[in-house]
């Protein structure tokens, strides 16, 4: 890939071609990949997801990372038509549960300026009312829609938006239960404190309430707070790694260095408003940022252990 130097050196119709060149073998990578006849090769997958997936072919990477499908083709059919025929039988209708889904399905596409045909509401209320009435023990809470939204948008087939839904809450349900929001919020305080301490200290002279967007960035894994093609472009890695939730963290300080200068900027009502609705980000960036975050941490404290 060229360089940003290299880059300045040609006219924008070339860099534009350039561009486009660059994203055509990506897709080309991802489809090699994908239509082996055998074995889907997850490492290889995995490896080239981090770095991002093009929307093209998103949804059926989603699928094989999440594990919904079967790296085996072998029992690809088989496993399809099971969870085919298992999803329809599960029960969807459930008025009280719809008619709130619909409302914040509205406000979300509107807030997130998405496409609000009605066809994807009828997926939004299906998929939800499934995983709700297949889960008796949870309780509606508008950031289900948020969480669902990524699935409905990328991937074709309802039955597969579901198992990929159902397959995150499951993953961030039992993360939850083990590690409670208090401490996982004291946690990244601590955190923040060590990493950006200048940030942390206005808040506090701004009384921000650290609680009332720490607690929804790190339960929801930025549903909520990201424009909706820089939270794509960040679950394409969360899902290529082992430990996405224990990753995320880092990427909420990444988020609040490349946010830092306009935050210092604004007084307390906009801080809040900001915080909860995060301004168009280069993730490529503030991804690489958190990687490095993390590795300068996780350094300190092997050698505070020595």
């Amino acid at each position: 890939m060229l360089q940003v130097s290299q880059l300045v050196r040609y006219p924008i119709n070339h860099r534009i071609n350039q561009r486009t060149l660059e994203m055509s073998t990506s897709i080309n990578e991802f489809k090699d990949i994908l239509n082996s006849e055998v074995y889907i090769d997850l490492d290889k997958l995995r490896e080239s997801s981090r770095h991002g997936v093009p929307m093209e072919v998103r949804g059926d990477v989603w699928k094989y990372l999440l594990g919904v499908n079967p790296a085996d083709r072998s029992q690809e059919i088989t496993s399809v038509k099971d969870k085919y025929e298992e999803y329809h039988a599960i029960e969807k209708e459930n008025i009280e549960i719809n008619k709130r889904v619909r409302g914040e399905v509205g406000r979300y596409q509107k807030i997130k300026n998405l496409d609000d045909t009605s066809d994807y509401t009828h997926i939004f209320e299906n998929v939800i009312g499934a995983y709700m009435n297949h889960n008796r023990d949870v309780d509606y809470h508008p950031a289900l829609v948020h969480l669902c939204a990524p699935f409905v948008y990328c991937i074709k087939n309802e039955y597969e938006v579901y198992y990929c839904f159902a397959r995150l809450m499951s993953t961030l349900d039992e993360y939850n239960s083990v590690h409670k929001i208090n401490e996982r919020v004291a946690n990244f305080m601590t955190l923040l404190r060590a990493v950006i301490p200048d940030l942390c200290n206005f808040f506090e002279e701004e009384e921000v309430d650290i609680n009332e967007w720490a607690s929804s960035w790190l339960q929801n894994l930025f549903a909520k707070e990201l424009q909706f093609e820089n939270l794509l472009r960040l679950w394409d890695t969360y899902f290529s790694i082992d430990d996405p939730i224990e990753f995320h963290p880092y990427v909420c300080l990444a988020v609040l260095k490349n946010t830092r200068e306009n935050l210092e900027d604004l007084e307390q009502s906009e801080i809040r408003s900001s915080l909860l609705n995060l301004p168009l980000m280069d993730m490529e960036q503030v991804i690489n940022q958190a990687f490095n975050i993390h590795h300068e941490i996780l350094e300190k404290q092997i050698s505070d252990s020595l």
